[in-house]
């Protein structure tokens, strides 16, 4: 049986999807920046936004009830995921059920 993958939303969907998860990566961790001011390929990690593993899995909780889908902290894929705000983004959009 071939599987199909989900649709990924429309540009502007996606693009309104990312500020979406940009405010709630902002609001979950009390950061005083701008949704808008993340850059989207910037890294979530280190230099880039500089969140550490505790802040990744306030994000996922967040995300995981948001949307409807189970994000793990023992996924092998989570520094793919997690690489930026754009990888996260993708990552919900494929895999959202809300």
């Amino acid at each position: 049986m071939t599987e199909i993958a989900p649709a990924l939303p429309a540009p502007d969907n996606l693009d309104a999807l990312r500020l979406e998860v940009a405010g709630i990566i902002v609001e979950a961790l009390n950061l005083e920046q701008a949704p808008a001011s993340i850059p989207p390929d910037d890294s979530l990690f280190g230099e880039g936004l500089g969140l550490d593993s505790i802040d990744i899995l306030e994000v996922a909780l967040v995300v995981s009830k948001r949307y409807g889908f189970q994000l793990r902290a023992d996924d092998d894929d989570n520094i793919r995921i997690f690489r930026s705000l754009r990888s996260l983004t993708g990552y919900i959009a494929s895999h959202r059920t809300q």
